[in-house]
């Protein structure tokens, strides 16, 4: 309620009244064909609003430590004939190819917009968040298929080497997940660049665990069980950040918006009586867009109307970048109403 107490009184705030009408102003027409574009940004926007943090450094970092330990973890695993090893191996491998494409997407949407591509290429984050999580899941199935015929098969395990080795991967995912934590909140692609390292962390705890208890009851069957109950850990972890992904992907609402309260928001301005063909979307895994069409029989109110609803978008929706059409709302029905029996899955 504090954002909509904002607006208001900004709202009955002199100053808001001295805004020129549009009717009275030569450069603008004063009617449905005002696509009016802003892109507002208040300082106290949050979430979506939010633009995407520099991580670049973050993932040159990770890709470089983990692809470092991916080779020494292999190689290890080979000598100590360890399948939780080659497994976590294998996971890390998947996990450099992970931030790889993750650090791509992140240089990817800095490039500004083009005629060929009018919004940028912010969208290159969602692919990436979705790819993470098809990674990740590949890297489960290969786990536990190797898992199984290892438990099939038992085989002597070096738990000596399986214990420092994954003791030293767990510094190293754990180092590589801080680098990303702050970002986790508001860039789905960075959480996914988390997710991978946190799971890898887990991963390379349960391999520790396994090599003590090994260690202490030469139980070898626990070197690819642990890989087992791990492989759930992650499927676990992993399907919040596919489901997220999939959905922005095809232009679905982003979580946390509801449309009917935006709505609600932009009916209730001052002189707006309906509100129609309201669209919102991802523009990239951090910022979102909003076009609607407000009918306002006064016509139009002035830039100071615009700037208030753009900022109370931000500011109670996190959408940062919204296109409003006024319209009078004479002669009829706008012909583009599409969105009046929306659906509530």
């Amino acid at each position: 309620m504090r954002a909509r107490r904002y607006r208001l009184a900004t709202m009955t705030n002199p100053a808001s009244d001295s805004a020129p009408h549009a009717q009275s102003r030569g450069d603008e027409p004063a009617h449905g064909d005002h696509h009016l574009h802003r892109h507002d940004h208040p300082h106290h926007s949050h979430g979506h609003g939010h633009g995407p943090a520099d991580f670049g450094r973050a993932f040159a970092i990770g890709t470089v430590l983990n692809l470092i330990f991916v080779a020494v973890e292999a190689a290890y695993g080979l000598y100590a004939n360890s399948m939780a090893l080659l497994a976590d191996a294998g996971h890390n491998l998947s996990d450099v190819a992970g931030l790889v494409v993750a650090w791509a997407a992140v240089v990817l949407a800095r490039r500004p917009p083009s005629t060929s591509f009018t919004y940028g290429l912010g969208t290159a984050s969602i692919l990436a968040a979705l790819i993470n999580a098809v990674l990740l899941l590949i890297a489960v199935a290969a786990i536990v298929w190797a898992a199984i015929e290892r438990i099939a098969t038992p085989q002597h395990v070096d738990a000596h080497i399986v214990f420092w080795v994954a003791a030293v991967g767990i510094v190293i995912n754990v180092a590589t997940a801080m680098l990303f934590h702050s970002g986790i909140k508001h860039d789905l692609n960075v959480r996914g660049a988390f997710l991978h390292m946190a799971a890898d962390a887990a991963v390379s705890l349960g391999v520790v665990i396994t090599a003590l208890a090994m260690m202490a009851w030469g139980y070898t069957w626990l070197d690819p069980a642990i890989s087992l109950a791990i492989a759930a850990v992650i499927v676990w972890g992993t399907w919040g950040l596919l489901r997220d992904s999939v959905r922005l992907s095809v232009h679905g609402v982003p979580p946390g918006i509801d449309v009917d309260q935006v709505r609600e928001a932009l009916a209730n301005m001052p002189g707006v009586v309906s509100v129609h063909d309201l669209h919102i979307w991802p523009l990239s895994t951090t910022q979102t867009a909003l076009s609607a069409h407000l009918v306002m029989p006064a016509g139009h109110p002035g830039d100071d109307f615009l700037r208030i609803a753009n900022e109370t978008l931000n500011y109670d929706f996190s959408i940062a970048h919204a296109t409003l059409q006024i319209e009078h709302g004479e002669g009829g029905a706008c012909a583009v109403q599409c969105d009046h029996n929306l659906s509530h899955p």
